[in-house]
């Protein structure tokens, strides 16, 4: 397990899970990194947090190959989530438990509070910390959890920017300039999407910020804890993010269903076809075969999202349900709604997706749409009226 040189003092000592498809809920179909980053010179060694659970020894291994990890005299803790934070207690075992872990002060609780009786030396951060070289902290409280922070080297023009500009993607390649943007640019905003949507307001501040102080134009080399490491063009992220915190929907609209016998499948086709006849860019996913993360990606871009359920015991079908669940939580604003669903003998399904919609705050322009039993050619007017009226809503942006 080799580390990875990013200038003369800073290595990347990091692990790649190359199984990992489950994200607490979020797809990984192509792995994950979790990043930590050594800083070595002759006053201080310091480990820029550690990895998840399991990977211990990937990590002790790389950073073995610099010096010997006992000698590390100090960690920085910038996220308390366990993907990052998991392989603390294994690793302070044998560099040395009294070694202090600096972490933000809800870092601290949150380390507390997840390695009780762990005997962890935790330490509030106070502006900056000598590593050798001065350390300056960013608190970014919310991006994406309270503890969270950035930690600099404006020395370096080093940026450790904990979940901020990553991805999930296992690869030997650990620097942007080794892969194509039409590889990673999918990933980068999949994760965004997923991950840190609910928090675009406290981005987009601290993208306002780091700009009006003149940090962005410092920041050479980014370092995030997943995924590449951005050292040929870090303003290309920063200028994604830029847009992506915008939340400015473009002219299309995604179709998402669930269905039991067929019938509302039949409605979502019928859908699909009639609004991209009216020039809207549709997006057709059946939650059967296709991922709710993967569709949220799709959702994020939309203005539209049109969502399709058969009735089971007077209520959603639980795919449906439990897709309405998540995108509620991330809080996708900007955004055009639609329902239509078909059923038997009750109609709920439908007008609870409506009832959803509304509650979370998208423009409803049409009342949904059902069909009783199978729905036949001669009573598609309603249906292609809904695909019309959101059809020139989205036209009118």
């Amino acid at each position: 397990m080799e580390p990875i040189k990013i200038t003369d003092s800073v290595y990347w000592v990091g692990a790649i899970d190359y199984d990992i498809r489950d994200f607490h809920g979020y797809l990984t179909p192509k792995g994950s990194t979790y990043n930590a980053y050594l800083i070595v010179n002759d006053k201080k060694i310091t480990l820029i947090d550690t990895v998840k659970h399991g990977f211990e020894e990937e990590l002790l291994s790389r950073v073995s190959k610099i010096v010997d990890p006992k000698k590390i005299d100090q960690v920085v803790s910038n996220h308390a989530e366990m993907d990052h934070s998991g392989g603390l207690p294994g690793i302070l075992r044998h560099i040395g438990l009294e070694k202090p872990v600096y972490a933000s002060s809800m870092g601290v609780k949150n380390l507390g509070g997840q390695f009780q009786g762990a005997g962890l030396n935790l330490k509030a951060v106070e502006s900056k910390l000598d590593v050798g070289e001065d350390l300056v902290f960013i608190e970014t409280r919310m991006i994406h959890w309270p503890d969270s922070m950035f930690s600099f080297l404006p020395a370096q023009g080093l940026l450790f920017s904990q979940d901020g500009f990553g991805m999930h993607l296992a690869c030997p390649e650990r620097f942007d300039d080794q892969v194509d943007e039409k590889t990673w640019g999918p990933l980068a905003l999949n994760y965004f999407a997923n991950i840190l949507t609910p928090y675009t307001v406290q981005i987009a501040k601290v993208l306002e910020k780091v700009v009006a102080e003149g940090l962005a134009a410092q920041f050479k080399i980014l370092c995030p804890d997943h995924g590449f490491i951005w050292r040929q063009n870090p303003g290309r992220i920063l200028e994604l993010y830029s847009q992506w915190v915008q939340q400015k929907p473009s002219q299309k609209a995604v179709i998402v269903f669930d269905t039991m016998w067929h019938s509302t499948e039949f409605m979502a086709r019928v859908l699909t076809d009639y609004m991209a006849g009216q020039g809207i860019e549709t997006r057709y996913h059946s939650l059967k075969n296709t991922h709710r993360s993967e569709v949220a990606t799709d959702c994020y871009e939309a203005a539209a999202i049109i969502i399709g359920t058969p009735t089971i015991n007077n209520q959603l079908f639980p795919s449906v349900s439990d897709f309405i669940t998540y995108i509620k939580s991330l809080k996708f604003k900007n955004k055009i709604g639609g329902a239509f669903g078909s059923y038997g003998w009750s109609g709920e399904g439908a007008k609870l997706v409506q009832s959803e919609l509304k509650t979370m705050g998208y423009q409803v322009p049409a009342d949904e749409v059902r069909y009783q039993w199978v729905p036949q050619e001669k009573d598609l007017d309603p249906l292609k009226a809904l695909g019309k009226t959101i059809a020139d809503e989205i036209k009118k942006l």
